[in-house]
Parts: structure tokens; sequence; C-alpha cells
């Protein structure tokens, strides 16, 4: 509507956005670390079950005959294939895309800060996350928990041995066992719900909280440390309630990362959900060698409305969804 075509967000929120992305560049440029830009549009997307991609359609010069390409949900496949020829420690600072994820804290297009350290561990790139945050939310250094300490502490659970039906019971217990399409015996859904319903809120309130060494099953994109039980080496971010950042100690095995993406579409299958090509780039450039390295990837646009103690992203975001 013509009515719409003022920003949502103010000007004082919008310089405040303007001083925090000059601080991460800054930020990273005095560490070395070299900024990159890689495409909005591949001809792959994520396999994973739980993140949609946009598709549009190329006609034209090199596809006579159009073909279907994805905007992409983070440039994660595309960063690592420069780190496996060699880029050394690189971030991206740009725009990715998410269908079906709108609310005060999603917008289908946002602004992702991602950063690649070759040679670091996740806990290595805990610290350096660390430093960040200190540095743009003035904040203290953070708080770090594994995943089985949190769970122990907030609902005097072992996330890694229990029981289906003992973390049923615990989100019963707090109030949202009653989930439609959750079977009773998935465990990582209920490991899931748990945490975005009755932990994740408690997070982060004084200072950054640091969760890591997740459940084998929730492995993603991380290495698995074989313990007992084995963990996976991946951890979030979680400032004043609200989930920051995802990193991960990267998997470099092409052979582990084809099973991770098959079983990801056993999945899309099972839901009915659209099939989705592998990226058959990515597996080529693990193949010829990615090195050790630690990733993560951070959502700019909560950053921001933290920094500005804002509700809302829609509030920090010029002209976000709904007046786009």
């Amino acid at each position: 509507m013509g009515s719409d075509w003022r920003p949502d967000a103010s000007f004082e929120n919008l310089q405040l956005r303007a001083r925090i992305l000059g601080a991460i560049r800054a930020f990273f440029a005095e560490r070395g670390v070299v900024e990159v830009e890689t495409p909005l549009l591949s001809r792959a997307a994520v396999t994973d079950p739980y993140l949609a991609a946009f598709r549009c359609r190329y006609e034209g010069p090199g596809s006579p005959e159009g073909e279907t390409l994805y905007l992409q949900t983070s440039p994660e496949y595309a960063m690592k294939r420069l780190l496996a020829a060699g880029s050394g420690p690189i971030y991206q600072l740009g725009k990715a895309f998410r269908n079906g994820e709108a609310g005060r804290h999603h917008n289908p297009e946002f602004t992702l800060l991602e950063w690649y350290r070759p040679g670091f561990t996740h806990h290595d790139l805990m610290d350096e996350m660390d430093a960040l945050l200190c540095e743009i939310l003035g904040a203290s250094p953070a708080e770090r928990l594994s995943y089985r300490t949190l769970f122990e502490r907030e609902l005097a659970l072992d996330p890694h041995t229990a029981a289906a039906s003992d973390l049923h019971s615990a989100a019963h217990a707090a109030g949202v066992g009653d989930v439609q399409g959750l079977s009773s015996d998935d465990r990582d859904g209920w490991l899931d719900l748990l945490m975005t319903h009755a932990i994740e809120a408690r997070l982060g309130l004084d200072r950054p909280v640091f969760v890591y060494d997740y459940p084998e099953s929730q492995a993603a994109l991380a290495r698995v440390r074989p313990e007992n039980p084995p963990v996976a080496e991946r951890f979030e971010v979680y400032v004043r309630g609200i989930e920051l950042a995802n990193g991960f100690h990267e998997l470099t095995d092409a052979r582990e990362q084809r099973r991770r993406f098959e079983t990801n579409l056993d999945e899309r299958r099972r839901l009915g959900l659209e099939e989705m090509a592998i990226d058959e780039k990515l597996l080529a450039a693990l193949e010829h060698g990615l090195p050790s390295s630690a990733g993560v990837a951070l959502g700019v646009d909560r950053l921001v409305m933290i920094s500005a103690g804002a509700p809302s992203i829609q509030d920090v975001i010029a002209f976000p969804f709904e007046r786009a």
C-alpha cells in the first residue's frame, strides 16, 4: 500500500546498525581475516529438512531452456570451497534468505556474519566470538556450559542418556508437551523443544552464554568427538534469551558429509518435502582437502536488536518483509 513507504527502523537504529557493521569489519581487519563475497544464487541448496530455500528461475545465455536456482540460506558451502583452495581465514558480511521464517526474531531476507578460522577448534572460535561480543555489545566475558551441564542444571536430565519418555515428561512439566507432528520417540525433537521453550529464555540475561558439545545426533556439519557418549564439536551463543550464533569445528570428511546429506534427503522424503540436489562442488572441495577449521554464523539483525534494546528485528531493519 502507498502509505507503507516509510522505513520501520528509526534513523537512530539505522545509524547504530552502520556503526556495528563498521566495527565488525574493523575487528576482522585487525586480526587479518579477509572479507570475501560468494554467490547468493546457486544451483544447489541445503539438504537440511528444517531449512527452506527460495527458488527462482534463470533464463538466458548459458541456459537456453532455463534452470532453477536457489537463494542461499548461508554462504557456508561456497566459503568452504574458498578455504579448500587455500584462502586462509575469511569472513563474509551480507544477505542470506530463508523461506517461511518471519517474526520477532526472523525476517526471510536477513544479514548474516559468517567466518572461518583454519587451525581453530570450536573452543578457539568461542574465544574470538567472546572478544567480538565484548567489543560490540560491551558485554562481560561469556559463561560456558556443555550441553549436558546445561540440561542437568536446568531440568535435572542428562540429554545424552535420558529416554524419550523422560524428555516428553519434562516437556509436559514445562507446559509444552503437546506438539502436533512430534512423535513420542523423537529424542532430538524433544531436546530441541526443551531448549527453545523451557531453557533458552533464561540464557544470557547478564552476560552471553556459550553452549557447546551437543549430542552426536545433532552434529549437522560438525566433527564428532569419540567419547562415551560421542559429542558433536559445535556451539551456540545466547544473549538475553536469544540464540545469536551457531558454530562448528568443521567436518572435513567428504564421505561422512555425503552420508549426512543423504540422511537429510531421506528425512525430507519422509516429511514430503522437495527433493534437493546434493552440492557436489562442496564435496569435491572436501575431497581435495578442507583444512582443519572452525566456523560460525551470527545473525547481525539480532545483534543490532540486542545492542539497541529493541523488542524486534523489524525495529533495526529499514524495510522488513512486510514493507519490502
